[in-house]
């Protein structure tokens, strides 16, 4: 197996110099990250996304510090070269700038993760400051989740011209907070071409189009574990949903009619 040097923020900012794209999926437990890391994912993001594809919630909002600390531990034992990502939950860093550089610590330092992703545009001086005590942090405009109830539900952001002005304004006011890349969910892809031309910063696109310097999809998502459903911009690269229920189904049929244990599986 080829051994790799751990993604750095550096490293991304070079990638994007080089027009080299980065690589980057979710992952909530040990084996998936000990895969993604194996396989030459860029950054390993443990995601708020926890909330709906593994605990059960409705949404990403009930998630919180505890379970989120949880899952950032298993990821980061998984994954020796990939950059691990802690996704800061819903009410973790709203309320003031100490209760934020905590919890932003507490991934650091209880969890293993090497960065922070905070959505929005809302908390600049929070976010520089976080920067500037060592904790590199990752950005997120467009579809913001954690304010899917404001937003009106899950639909796509920039699509009118003050829209299109609001987003290229918070690009770049996260460049100048500091942060070292900038996640674009659910934008067209004209607006999210001219913020990835426009930024120093790698942009990473979660159905944000062709034109970003990286693109994020949730795991469970790409490889079909999330049910017949998934957005729009997502493609499948397995079908584990059947692939699973095919297996169980197997070993339910041979338990029911005695194959299994066969001799070979008794001691």
């Amino acid at each position: 197996m080829e051994l790799r040097r751990k993604v750095t923020t550096h490293i991304l900012k070079d990638m994007k110099r080089r027009g080299d794209k980065i690589v980057v999926l979710t992952a909530y437990d040990h084996p998936t990250a000990r895969m993604l890391d194996e396989s030459g994912v860029d950054i390993i993001l443990v995601g708020d996304s926890l909330a709906n594809v593994v605990l059960g919630y409705e949404n990403t909002l009930p998630v919180t510090m505890d379970e989120m600390l949880h899952h950032v531990k298993a990821v980061a034992r998984g994954a020796t070269s990939s950059m691990v990502v802690a996704d800061m939950p819903f009410m973790s860093y709203q309320l003031s700038y100490d209760e934020m550089l905590k919890n932003a610590f507490r991934f650091i330092k209880e969890g293993g993760a090497e960065a922070v992703k905070v959505e929005g545009d809302v908390y600049l001086d929070s976010i520089k400051r976080i920067v500037e005590a060592g904790i590199p942090v990752m950005g997120h405009i467009g579809f913001t989740p954690q304010s899917v109830n404001r937003l009106g539900g899950y639909r796509v952001q920039g699509r009118t011209t003050e829209e299109q002005k609001a987003l290229i304004g918070s690009a770049k006011k996260l460049e100048d907070a500091g942060v070292f890349s900038i996640v674009l969910e659910m934008v067209p892809e004209e607006v999210a071409k001219r913020i990835t031309e426009s930024t120093s910063v790698p942009t990473i696109g979660c159905g944000a189009g062709r034109f970003c310097d990286g693109q994020v999809l949730v795991f469970h998502d790409m490889v079909g574990m999330s049910g017949e459903k998934v957005p729009k911009f997502v493609k499948k690269y397995l079908d584990l949903n059947k692939e699973i229920k095919n297996a169980v189904s197997s070993y339910k049929k041979d338990v029911k009619e005695g194959r299994f244990p066969a001799k070979q599986q008794v001691y």
